[in-house]
């Protein structure tokens, strides 16, 4: 991983600096910011292939620098908040965040999501099988291309969402259960992942469905888990 390049973003000097050094053991490259609009300005000088993002900071905030940055890239987005309220890591989720971890954080498990994601952003679309394009009705996803099209027009996914969609897709007709998605999407165990997977699916079904309330193609089986309709 030597070649990829973490953006960290927290207005704490000392957090970030601490941040630098357990990414940098892992071979990584890393630049620095201390707000979004910061970051932002280093995004459009660097190539990053991931975001460390911080919640609270002055001038433009987590959040909001989230949704600026998803208005025209899909860079996977790990936040870090203070707050571990369910509220606050469902509204990270919602804005584009792909995933979620709480100050004081275990810089084993920062290493471990900053790992996964970035593995899943670099290898995205490779599966075993691969280059063979999926078509469900409308829906196709074309791994090669590493592209998801509905009636022909391009579906903007973060790299999460292309995962989930790759795995239903390519599975179709399979149940497969909350955790399920979890481990495999984010190549780690799942701890409570329920609030993480289903804001990701709602955010699938706006991107994928004409009335996401009324799914055409990913479907909810109760009490089981989810699957993409054949």
């Amino acid at each position: 991983m030597g070649a990829h390049t973490v953006l960290v973003v927290d207005d704490d000097k000392e957090i970030r600096e601490a941040i630098g050094i357990y990414l940098r053991n892992e071979g990584l490259n890393v630049l620095e910011a201390g707000d979004g609009l910061e970051a932002l300005g280093l995004l459009e000088r660097h190539e990053v292939h991931l975001i460390i993002l911080d919640v609270m900071m002055p001038k433009l905030d987590g959040i909001g620098a989230t949704f600026r940055i998803r208005e025209n890239r899909n860079i996977p987005i790990l936040m870090l908040s203070a707050k571990n309220e369910d509220a606050d890591k469902v509204l990270g989720l919602q804005v584009g965040a792909d995933d979620y971890v709480t100050k004081p954080f275990n810089p084993l498990e920062l290493i471990a999501r900053v790992k996964s994601l970035l593995r899943r952003y670099m290898t995205l679309g490779m599966y075993e099988g691969g280059g063979r394009v999926i078509q469900l009705s409308g829906l196709t996803l074309d791994p090669d291309a590493k592209e998801v099209r509905l009636n022909g027009e391009p579906v903007r996914l973060t790299p999460i969402e292309y995962g989930i969609v790759e795995l239903l897709m390519t599975h179709a007709g399979r149940v497969f259960s909350i955790n399920e998605i979890y481990e495999r999407v984010w190549k780690e165990p799942g701890f409570r992942p329920e609030n993480t997977v289903a804001v990701h699916i709602r955010k699938i079904r706006e991107k994928i469905e004409i009335d996401p309330k009324n799914p055409r193609y990913l479907k909810v089986v109760w009490g089981l888990g989810y699957k993409m309709e054949k």
